[in-house]
């Protein structure tokens, strides 16, 4: 069966490859070598040790040198940025760029350098891909496909059910994994349905379906971080900092604030993934995907040893995340779709090799290591206190526009790194800020806007891990072609991620705040804490 193939993306300016790079190191050489070091940047690396840290690191030798090193980390970010966004050097080779920069000019230790490419999430993820290819090859994820979505039928019922119910689900589950599982899910029913759809011996591409069906999960698993501590790291570190203030926050209280939120979020992604594809998809009916699905699952008979044994991987590797604890974290259970398919023999070992997009897997590690670069040199600090005294010059220094303002500030930082590192960062410097307004319900209301906005990485490919899985994993079946073009995460993703932001702040903040309240005491507490503190 022929193909055709169109594809929407990388067209015109965005393809003159010379001019981007051009561009991305013009921007990163009037920063880092031309501009002025702020003298407020000064202040905050000799304030809060990072001048001192970095000298005994012996990466700078006075503060000056520290801040100009700062400046080159300032420099990094909107070159990465263009180099993510446009492509103008592969992926891949944009992540090990950052290492690189690190390396010769001399930012971090070597020793940490190295780390951020060795560490847990880059391992994480490499088992998450690995995982991807295991499923499959059995074929598992055709009866995943029937079993979730099967019963359902025509174009928009189906959409809804995914986006609520992966949202949900990604509100207790590592979304990663579902992002894992589902992506081949939705290209199975992608084939199904324009294979229907087309006539004669030539199969006629709908890209514009492929790319709504991708983001759509995409994009419903991302918001349902906002749902229960589960959901990721963020959220416990968020409640690790509360319990240093004496005012803890247990699991069925964070469920009151954020759960409720989830299934708005999941229909809004909906609605919004409706209207941006609609006019352009023109394969509109999937139910035949669906029902040639459900038909080679019928076909495929009893579940098989290979499935079986891949099934029984997902949910070991699913309880591990689960029970495991910090001392095995994310990377170690992931691992483990590496070794079982091979030992179990269900999936060749070259074929796991070969199935694995190391282009998306590098430039995530790059992506680790410029978060680093941020964190470990006070670029990040600087950032969000720069940002924080712009919210006081314009009246947002309490209650609801501090909420909006410290989410929105999140929410961008959360797509140049990782959400826990967001959250690691911010949480020291609002959870005080909350508490000094005097406002009710401080300062748990700062700590969850911070958290809350950590979930919407929508508009960078770098922002999430689920980002870099759909990339990775969605290929076209018949091809092996990407369907999605980073600067796709740019175009689709950045009004989602006002959306989100607004329904936050309108359903979360005005509504699920007032009406479940804070408890009597909290702001009283962690006051007393504060200026014991200070004492």
């Amino acid at each position: 069966m022929g193909h055709d193939i169109e594809h929407d993306a990388g067209g015109g300016i965005l393809a003159n490859k010379l001019l981007w790079i051009c561009i991305g190191a013009g921007v990163f050489i009037l920063i880092a070598f031309i501009l002025p070091t702020p003298q407020t940047l000064v202040e905050t690396l000799e304030k809060y040790g990072f001048a001192k840290k970095m000298m005994e690191w012996e990466v700078a030798h006075s503060v000056k040198d520290a801040a100009n090193k700062t400046m080159i980390v300032l420099g990094i970010i909107p070159m990465a940025v263009v180099f993510f966004a446009t492509e103008a050097i592969p992926i891949g080779l944009t992540g090990i760029l950052m290492p690189t920069l690190a390396y010769f000019f001399h930012l971090l230790p070597s020793r940490m350098i190295g780390k951020t490419f060795a560490g847990d999430a880059p391992m994480f993820l490499l088992g998450v891909l690995a995982m991807g290819v295991a499923v499959v090859d059995v074929g598992l994820h055709k009866r995943l496909a029937s079993w979730l979505l099967g019963w359902t039928k025509g174009f928009v019922v189906p959409i809804f059910v995914l986006c609520i119910s992966m949202s949900v689900v990604g509100s207790f589950i590592s979304a990663h994994a579902m992002c894992a599982f589902m992506t081949p899910v939705m290209m199975a029913v992608y084939f199904g349905a324009v294979e229907a759809n087309s006539k004669g011996d030539t199969l006629d591409h709908d890209p514009a379906l492929a790319k709504f069906l991708l983001f759509t999960l995409c994009y419903a698993l991302n918001v349902g971080g906002i749902g229960s501590p589960a959901a990721g790291g963020r959220n416990v570190i968020m409640m690790g900092f509360w319990s240093e203030y004496n005012v803890p926050m247990d699991f069925l209280t964070w469920m009151k604030y954020g759960l409720p939120i989830v299934p708005v979020l999941g229909i809004v992604v909906a609605v919004y993934m409706l209207l941006l594809f609609g006019r352009k998809i023109k394969t509109k009916d999937l139910t035949p995907g669906m029902a040639a699905i459900k038909e080679e699952t019928r076909k495929m008979g009893k579940m098989t040893y290979a499935e079986y044994v891949t099934f029984a991987m997902l949910i070991v590797i699913l309880l591990l995340w689960i029970l495991g604890g910090e001392e095995l974290g994310l990377g170690g259970p992931a691992l483990l779709a590496l070794a079982v398919p091979v030992i179990f023999k269900t999936t060749d070992w070259k074929k796991i090799l070969g199935g694995i997009s190391w282009d998306a897997w590098f430039m995530y590690c790059g992506a680790l290591t410029l978060g680093a670069l941020l964190k470990e040199s006070g670029a990040a600090l600087w950032l969000a206190q720069t940002f924080l005294v712009i919210l006081a010059k314009v009246g947002m220094s309490k209650g609801f526009g501090l909420w909006v303002g410290l989410s929105s500030l999140s929410g961008v930082i959360t797509n140049f790194m990782s959400d826990a590192g967001t959250t690691a960062l911010l949480g020291p410097i609002v959870i005080p800020m909350g508490i000094m307004t005097g406002v009710a319900g401080e300062p748990w209301a700062t700590g969850l806007a911070v958290a809350f906005a950590t979930s919407f990485a929508h508009f960078l490919i770098v922002g999430t891990p689920n980002n870099a899985i759909v990339y990775a994993l969605g290929t076209y079946p018949d091809t092996g072609e990407k369907v999605i073009h980073p600067i796709d995460f740019v175009k689709y993703g950045f009004v989602l991620f006002l959306l989100c932001m607004i329904v936050v702040w309108v359903v979360g903040f005005l509504g699920v705040f007032k009406i479940v309240g804070f408890p009597d005491g909290v702001l009283e507490t962690a006051k007393g804490v504060l200026q014991a503190g200070i004492k």
